[in-house]
């Protein structure tokens, strides 16, 4: 049997907790095995919950703030006008 992407994503919260089912850990892994973007994902997501778990606190660039606040306006703006 054959998994897609889209299921994949749905399993990697589960499978990077280990509580899938032995059956549904062998086939996201076999996808993982031949797919570079599921694998990227996967990775990623363990990047960002190391991240996020660390204790430490990063100190944000002056300003980063509100650049990023206009950043974000400026693209739902762009989003709504398509």
């Amino acid at each position: 049997m054959v998994i897609a992407c889209k299921h994949v994503w749905d399993y990697l919260s589960e499978y990077i907790d280990g509580t899938l089912s032995v059956e549904t850990r062998e086939l996201v892994q076999r996808h993982l095995d031949h797919c570079g973007i599921c694998s990227a994902i996967l990775d990623s997501t363990r990047n960002i919950i190391i991240l996020t778990a660390d204790e430490r606190v990063f100190e944000l660039p002056v300003g980063f703030s509100e650049r990023l606040h206009a950043k974000l306006d400026l693209e739902f703006a762009r989003a709504q006008d398509r």
